[in-house]
């Protein structure tokens, strides 16, 4: 690499033009296909390239007799190339969304728990406010939803910060916290009786969520920490649809968050079990990409849950 040049100084001397020439010689690997592509002339794109490579003092492409190959440090540039131009045509299309009213796609993650009384609610006001707005929400756990803010796959979630990943990457605020209970059908026999303890309901069968999964992790600790080594018998399950049908054609019991409990007991499908149960969970938060902007839709929900306009 060039010596006793800044990341800034150094990028002034990356032009536009380069960077795109670098994209379209990875998809033709050959120079003249790759300057008819730009409409410019096999020397112009012979120069470009020669200027990009004495500007960063490596080799970028090799010249072979069938056409060219990128270097390792040439593919390094082309992924940032690549992540350049989709950027500027991201950056476009929220230009024109904006220049037309709120428009485009939203793409939302949430665990289970945050959308009775937090993404429902925000989302049928967004809706009625936004409606050119095509949203899309997944369910899932705080484990998958994060692997998918990581790949790009959502524009924000709903959920906890897991294991494992680097919370420098991410800005997270605190929106819900709530404890965890037990719940059963309606009709649970479990209702007929008195009170029941830890260790009793340990015996019964259990729909939760998969191994991985924080609410899984934080539950099972419970239960060592209470003594509790007997091996649970589990059917293992993300979606709230799957847990809920479970729970209506038998006597089996699953842990979910009070807010959605409540939920469900308003609409007379389950109940809450009188028993205390000692998993304590991080809020629920709000987390995005710390180096990633959100697109005018997402930017607008996003303000809507903290409390904004």
């Amino acid at each position: 690499m060039t010596q006793g040049l800044s990341d800034a100084s150094l990028m002034l001397l990356v032009r536009p033009r380069q960077l795109l020439l670098l994209a379209r010689l990875d998809t033709h690997r050959h120079l003249g296909r790759a300057a008819e592509a730009m409409n410019i002339s096999q020397p112009a794109a012979t120069k470009l390239l020669q200027q990009l490579e004495d500007s960063l003092g490596e080799k970028l492409f090799e010249r072979l007799a069938r056409g060219m190959e990128p270097t390792p440090y040439g593919e390094i540039l082309i992924r940032y190339a690549r992540r350049v131009l989709s950027d500027f045509g991201t950056a476009r299309e929220e230009m024109l969304a904006l220049r037309s009213g709120l428009s485009g796609a939203l793409r939302v993650g949430s665990v289970p728990g945050a959308v009775p009384g937090l993404l429902a609610p925000a989302l049928v006001e967004y809706h009625r406010r936004h409606p050119q707005v095509a949203v899309s929400v997944v369910v899932e756990t705080s484990d998958v939803i994060q692997a998918q803010l990581e790949q790009g796959d959502v524009d924000f979630v709903l959920g906890r910060l897991t294991d494992g990943h680097d919370e420098a990457k991410y800005a997270s605020v605190p929106l819900l916290g709530e404890s965890q209970v037990v719940v059963v059908r309606a009709a649970h026999p479990v209702f007929e009786r008195g009170a029941v303890t830890l260790a009793e309901i340990a015996g019964w069968s259990w729909v939760l969520q998969p191994p991985g999964s924080p609410q899984r992790g934080r539950f099972e600790a419970a239960m060592r920490e209470a003594g509790i080594a007997e091996r649970l018998d589990i059917i293992e399950t993300a979606s709230p649809s799957a847990i809920t049908a479970l729970l209506e054609n038998s006597d089996m019991a699953a842990v979910m968050p009070s807010s959605q409990a409540e939920h469900y007991a308003r609409l007379g499908v389950l109940r809450v079990v009188p028993v205390e149960l000692p998993v304590r969970v991080p809020p629920i938060c709000l987390i995005t990409r710390a180096d990633r902007a959100l697109s005018p839709a997402a930017a607008q929900l996003r303000r809507q849950l903290l409390g904004g306009a």
